[in-house]
């Protein structure tokens, strides 16, 4: 059976295949975290010099570094984790990740491992229905870090103009 991902020549069809499989579960378990608020957690999804950044699809597609969040390297990571936790004060809500469509694009002679899928969060405040927060696409760029699979890089790109203006937790 030929690969489905074009874009993924450099991988034999087993291969791509076990590494979305590999990228489905590490989303699973980053779905998860964020789900629980074990927000502590979040920064060691990422290599020690990750970079996460959330931003529309305009700038992305515009090449514009800006971001409405931005952190690079797992220390603003960890700092934006506390800001969360003790600093930011917000309603108490839900929120569920959903992750879908992953697609492994190809790795690089370096190893690094290029994928996208799309990603949706529902947000649940206490006192109100259940609405979509955000939807859009992860662009990652994957590693093994100590043979654990980390996150070099994800960029969340948002499809809305329109964002809810209490954008606390990672998306």
């Amino acid at each position: 059976m030929a690969s489905s991902n074009p874009a993924a020549t450099n991988l034999s069809p087993d291969e791509a295949r076990a590494l979305r499989f590999e990228i489905e579960e590490f989303n699973t378990e980053y779905a998860r975290i964020l789900d629980e608020q074990d927000i502590d957690a979040w920064p060691d999804f990422f290599t020690a010099d990750g970079f996460y950044r959330v931003t529309a699809k305009e700038n992305f597609d515009d090449d514009l570094p800006v971001g409405l969040v931005w952190c690079d390297g797992r220390p603003m990571m960890k700092d934006r984790a506390a800001a969360v936790k003790t600093t930011m004060v917000h309603a108490p809500r839900y929120l569920r990740h959903y992750n879908s469509n992953v697609r492994v694009t190809g790795v690089d002679a370096d190893g690094t491992i290029n994928s996208e899928s799309n990603y949706l969060v529902v947000e649940t405040l206490m006192e109100e229905e259940t609405r979509i927060f955000q939807a859009g696409l992860y662009i990652d760029q994957f590693v093994r870090d100590d043979g654990v699979l980390r996150l070099k890089a994800r960029d969340c790109v948002y499809d809305s103009l329109l964002i809810p203006n209490d954008m606390v937790y990672p998306v």
